[in-house]
């Protein structure tokens, strides 16, 4: 069954990030516009298309990873997403990956792979009972306030993009937990009785209200500051939740020692990552990785 979710979770990873290249190739091809003009434009283009496919590719993927898998294992492979995206739409997008960029990759691979091999995450269920809900749906719901209140009241655009993504981190962490729910009802129960849990609602309006609190977080700084507290809030949430609400565990006492490095490792790549996105927007494939031009600005 880990395996199983292993396998669903990489595939989703994967997935996610074609469609985010090949959704970015589409816009590059349409004129500039907003609203529903632009969209049918979209609509009409094939790239498009595939983008929309991956995407839904993905959200099948993520549910099929935890309803075998344990949160603290599934969430934390999602961020293999971003090294895959800028792999992917490097060629597609005929820019070449920095030499910087190959090796924040590695760090990214080799940090995460270093923390799940000395946490271990096993055991727990699909379901909790309303008594671990709802003090969950109060703390994260009150973190997601909370850092929209203070990011309107910040001045720093970089604090802006940091707690809104921080946000958004702990709204998919959470859309997450309930999409694991709602999942496991769909398998054992069917169609009827998805539709009759309030999980499954509750999923489609948590994951609406992430993606709105990461866009904004996109619009108020650069990625650099959106992208570390994005990944790392939400494998941290995600761990948590598992946890509290589904019984997982980890190993914890000095296998502290090498998840702390690899979350180190991790964190570094993911910094580095954020900022070789702009060189790669900027850098055609034919010319020298060495003349990209260094920027800060968001990225995928």
């Amino acid at each position: 069954m880990l395996l199983l979710a292993v396998c669903f979770a990489l595939l989703g990873a994967v997935s996610s990030a074609t469609g985010t290249a090949f959704q970015r190739k589409a816009a590059s091809t349409v004129p500039t516009g907003g609203g529903l003009r632009l969209l049918r434009r979209l609509a009409r283009n094939p790239l498009w298309v595939v983008g929309i496919t991956g995407v839904i590719v993905s959200a099948v993927c993520q549910a099929l990873a935890l309803v075998n898998g344990p949160m603290a294992l599934v969430q934390p492979l999602f961020i293999l997403e971003l090294p895959f995206a800028l792999l992917i739409a490097g060629p597609l997008l005929h820019r070449r990956l920095p030499r910087m960029g190959w090796w924040a990759v590695s760090a990214v691979v080799a940090g995460l792979a270093l923390v799940l091999a000395s946490a271990v995450p096993s055991g727990g269920g699909n379901q909790a009972a309303m008594v671990r809900w709802i003090p969950v749906l109060v703390a994260c719901l009150a973190a997601m306030g909370t850092a929209v209140v203070l990011a309107r009241a910040g001045k720093s655009s970089l604090f802006r993009a940091a707690v809104l993504a921080a946000a958004a981190a702990v709204g998919n962490a959470l859309t997450a937990a309930l999409l694991k729910s709602a999942s496991d009802t769909l398998a054992d129960d069917g169609l009827v009785a998805f539709f009759t849990i309030w999980q499954t609602y509750g999923f489609a309006a948590t994951g609406a209200g992430a993606l709105l609190l990461l866009e904004n977080a996109l619009q108020a700084g650069s990625l650099a500051a959106s992208q570390p507290a994005l990944t790392i809030g939400d494998a941290t949430v995600s761990l948590l939740l598992g946890v509290l609400l589904f019984d997982e565990t980890v190993r914890l006492g000095w296998w502290l020692v090498p998840e702390l490095l690899g979350t180190a490792l991790l964190l570094w790549g993911v910094l580095r990552l954020a900022r070789v996105v702009p060189q790669v927007e900027q850098t055609p494939l034919a010319e020298p990785a060495a003349q990209a031009v260094p920027g800060d600005g968001p990225g995928s």
